[in-house]
């Protein structure tokens, strides 16, 4: 299967349901990518979490924290809408393959170094560094590439197997790490990590997946597609909202998600037991999220609704995490905080890859790659400092109050209403019913609209 690239204007933005051609073993492909992605995000996140738990019970310093955020993420932000680019112009799989090794490479570098003697903060924070750099071509390609090998009315079920496969990974990564870390030393869980990428590329290497070609022999012209991305986000105004919707809730529940661990060792204890039952409460609310997606997913067609509700829920949650003083209450609360971001992050993801046509992807995917990697550190940035002057609690009651009032706000301005309502139906039914102007989503006055909001954008 080919699917052409244009190098001209943005495409006119699609808001109705697209198909495709017939994908025969769709369901073998689909099988091979999330088992190997289950084993290569297990060593990473045993990765993630022996880290985070090293500097946290090492140093105790929101500080510390802090920086590790920003050099685990921030690089990726930078890399992220190239690295889109580089998803709609070459095989999104052999980019993926190729990501996973080098950070196996750094991974591996590190383990040697820590072993010659080489235990700096800095050390880690490079590391950090150039495994961010290489997630920032990765993450695209793989949110890209899921569409090619799964059927246009399954893409709902599959991202919510996909989010049980990295919820599964939150719950199973913090026992493992805890057993790796506590029985022998942060050298080892690295080792792991190696090989369990090294496993996951091989996986990788059995799916089957269609090239994206060019239908032009013209020179590649890399910022010419980049402000092709630009233009497309500019013109599509529903995916343009979604995406705000989606920064600045980022923006208010990273530093909670991060900084719960500090809480934990500050509050009730440093166990390293402690530490990782909280773990284990919010991987399974994220494990149980992302499995009632992939069982209802496709039957719910108010998404945005469900989006917009998961939101406000996590605001409640949060702004309850901070008034907690009773540690199991804390980790139910956070089970719960894990369901509702599979609530978010599941027709967030379907939403995007319904809508948005296949040769674009890569570069929106990009983008939505920046808003995530940059909204975290930046939230750890302004949160984790403030975590040493004040309480946790204090700030997650802050956190809490304030995603209330940034959803208001974003629903307060009619042109975010208009366009999230656009596409707040699943794709058959938008086709069926048309919308509520009497034209079909991709119709002339839906391209006027759009056309007029790219020009003239809404402020109030």
């Amino acid at each position: 299967m080919n699917v052409s690239e244009t190098t001209g204007p943005a495409p006119e933005p699609a808001t109705g349901p697209r198909t495709g051609p017939p994908m025969p073993g769709w369901k073998r492909n689909v099988a091979l990518f999330l088992v190997g992605q289950t084993i290569s995000l297990l060593g990473s996140m045993i990765v993630m979490f022996a880290v985070m738990w090293h500097l946290t019970i090492e140093t105790r310093s929101g500080s510390v924290l802090m920086l590790s955020i920003v050099f685990g993420m921030l690089p990726q932000a930078f890399v992220s809408v190239f690295g889109g680019v580089w998803a709609d112009r070459h095989h999104r799989k052999l980019l993926i393959m190729g990501s996973d090794t080098v950070i196996a490479l750094a991974t591996l570098g590190l383990a040697l170094l820590m072993l010659s003697g080489v235990d700096s903060l800095w050390v880690i924070y490079a590391a950090l560094a150039v495994r961010s750099v290489f997630a920032g071509i990765q993450t695209p390609a793989v949110s890209a590439m899921i569409p090619q090998i799964t059927p246009p009315d399954q893409l709902m079920r599959v991202n919510g197997m996909f989010q049980s496969v990295q919820s599964g990974m939150m719950l199973v990564a913090p026992a493992a790490a805890a057993a790796v870390y506590a029985n022998f030393d942060i050298v080892t869980v690295f080792f792991l990590d190696v090989a369990t990428a090294l496993v996951g590329v091989g996986m990788l290497a059995l799916v089957a997946v269609p090239q994206l070609v060019r239908s032009d022999d013209g020179p590649v012209s890399y910022f010419g597609d980049l402000a092709a991305g630009v233009r497309y986000i500019r013109a599509h105004s529903p995916i343009r909202w979604l995406m705000i919707l989606f920064a600045l809730t980022m923006f208010l529940v990273g530093a909670p998600s991060y900084l719960t661990p500090l809480m934990v060792t500050r509050t009730f204890g440093d166990e390293v037991w402690k530490l990782t039952a909280n773990e284990l409460f919010w991987g399974c609310g994220m494990l149980l999220g992302g499995l009632v997606m992939a069982a209802v997913g496709p039957r719910i067609k108010r998404r945005v609704r469900l989006l917009v509700g998961s939101v406000l829920a996590t605001g409640a949650l949060v702004f309850g995490l901070g008034i907690s003083t009773n540690m199991w209450v804390f980790f139910v609360i956070g089970l719960l905080i894990g369901v509702m971001f599979a609530a978010q992050s599941t027709p967030s993801m379907t939403i995007i890859q319904e809508r948005v046509e296949p040769e674009m992807q890569g570069r929106v995917f990009g983008f939505v790659g920046i808003v995530m990697t940059v909204a975290m550190p930046l939230s750890m940035v302004v949160f984790g400092p403030l975590a040493d002057r004040f309480s946790v609690e204090s700030l997650l009651v802050v956190a809490g109050l304030l995603l209330f009032v940034v959803v208001g706000a974003i629903l307060a301005v009619p042109a975010a209403r208009r366009s999230l309502a656009r596409i707040d139906v699943a794709p058959d039914d938008a086709q069926d019913a048309g919308d509520t102007d009497g034209h079909s989503p991709t119709g002339p006055g839906q391209a006027r609209e759009d056309a007029s909001e790219a020009v003239h954008p809404a402020v109030g």
